[in-house]
């Protein structure tokens, strides 16, 4: 069994390690070339103050670039009896390199280690979520186009309301992320921000170019006080997670919705056929399992920010083993909200819309406030006008003119879809990933 980082004399023993491991190392696997290239980042600065010879450094930059690639191509394995992924990392160069690769921890601890790594994982997380997020909006605005003169009735208490249409429905959930990525972004930034160098939390003693590692991982900024480096853990994953819960209260709603407007009883879209499943005994069933499944899924989702909180909030500062526990919801959250984006990108692309839907007898009253407004446009006020059609309706009376015209923004005439493509195209720019791209494919290549 390879021997801990920390372990001297006395022998762990093995219950105490399975409790205290955890799942550490099924989730370190995701950190893993993050911890490779956080340590070419730090040896390239230990070798600047002169902690590592000029002809130490191409040698180890050569070894953690071999370990890289098999990051890369899912060779990467922590082995049996070895801690986390910073171990594992560093018993591959010793075995390699001798004691030259135990020189690679110097300036450092496993708390900034951890640290860097799950701010490198974040945001590169990120940069794929966002994509998925664009391409569930794309279909949106895809189908809010195409289906926007399709009449469906709005409602408010459950209450059929006013007329709608599909386009506005589907768009107001396009624009709906186009906020969710704003606070994505701002959680962006948060995280976007150097640890290393802050060490256990206090520093170290070696004149330590924390800029250096700052610029070479291709971060916005460090984190200045090592103290509070160490305060952001389970912070800036609190911080993140609310960013993914914005975003999957977005597509909750939305398959809320869905399954409501599928069932016989509103009957204004039909979702596909091969995402719905059969009952066992009823012939006709078709249920919305996918969607049902997808709404549940992002619940629990939104429950992930006050898991963490609940994990951290009686923290001082410093750090505590209680921050391991916030990865193991945290880390596979991305994969999770991906594939709901994704799978729900390919529902809503394959809806069938009934476009003869409002000219139901149920949904005649919806047209009363058009009513209301066509007089209050030839001089009749619009109290006088309200209490004129409310009496026809209470008389059964009232005759629906089903003609509509809406002009201003946003409404069923205007729906400024092109508007919110040009506020989605904005934010996804100003998140600007090209810059730790650049850094990063330069310390690889170096």
């Amino acid at each position: 069994m390879a021997k801990k980082l920390w372990e001297k004399d006395t022998t762990v023993d093995l219950d105490v390690e399975k409790y205290t491991v955890g799942r550490d190392r099924e989730l370190d696997i995701y950190l893993a070339p993050f911890d490779v290239l956080g340590s070419m980042a730090h040896i390239t600065m230990l070798n600047s103050i002169g902690l590592l010879g000029d002809d130490e450094l191409p040698v180890l930059l050569t070894e953690l670039r071999r370990i890289y690639k098999l990051t890369q191509t899912g060779e990467f394995v922590i082995e049996d009896g070895v801690e986390d992924v910073h171990s594992q990392v560093e018993l591959m160069l010793t075995r390699t390199l001798g004691d030259l690769g135990k020189k690679i921890h110097s300036g450092r601890s496993r708390n900034d280690q951890v640290l860097v790594d799950l701010k490198l994982f974040i945001r590169h997380r990120i940069e794929r979520l966002t994509g998925a997020v664009k391409r569930l909006f794309d279909v949106l605005i895809k189908q809010s186009n195409r289906y926007s003169n399709v009449i469906i009735p709005g409602y408010t208490h459950f209450q059929v309301a006013m007329p709608s249409s599909v386009g506005l429905w589907l768009g107001a959930y396009a624009e709906s992320l186009v906020d969710d990525m704003t606070v994505l972004q701002a959680a962006y930034r948060v995280s976007n921000r150097n640890p290393l160098g802050s060490a256990a939390g206090y520093g170290s003693s070696f004149p330590l170019d924390r800029q250096m590692t700052t610029d070479l991982l291709g971060f916005d900024s460090m984190n200045y006080n090592v103290v509070y480096a160490q305060m952001g853990r389970g912070k800036t994953e609190r911080i993140v997670a609310q960013a993914i819960s914005s975003i999957a209260a977005t597509v909750s709603k939305l398959a809320f919705d869905s399954c409501l407007f599928n069932s016989q009883n509103f009957g204004f879209i039909k979702l596909p056929d091969e995402f719905t499943t059969g009952s066992s005994i009823m012939p006709h069933k078709k249920n919305p399992d996918v969607f049902e499944l997808t709404r549940a899924r992002c619940n629990r989702l939104q429950a992930l920010p006050m898991e963490i909180t609940l994990e951290t909030n009686n923290l001082p500062s410093g750090y505590f083993r209680d921050l391991q526990l916030v990865k193991e919801n945290f880390v596979p959250a991305f994969d999770e909200m991906e594939t709901i984006l994704d799978m729900t990108a390919r529902m809503i692309d394959g809806i069938k819309v009934n476009e003869k839907a409002a000219d139901d007898s149920r949904y005649e009253f919806m047209y009363s406030v058009e009513e209301v407004n066509r007089m209050v446009m030839s001089g009749v006020p619009f109290r006088d006008a309200y209490v004129k059609v409310g009496r026809e309706i209470e008389r059964g009376e009232f005759k629906a003119n089903r003609e509509i015209h809406h002009t201003h923004a946003g409404s069923i005439g205007n729906l400024c879809n092109d508007r919110i493509v040009a506020l989605m195209d904005n934010t996804l720019t100003s998140f600007e990933f090209d810059k730790w791209h650049r850094a990063v494919d330069s310390l690889l290549e170096k």
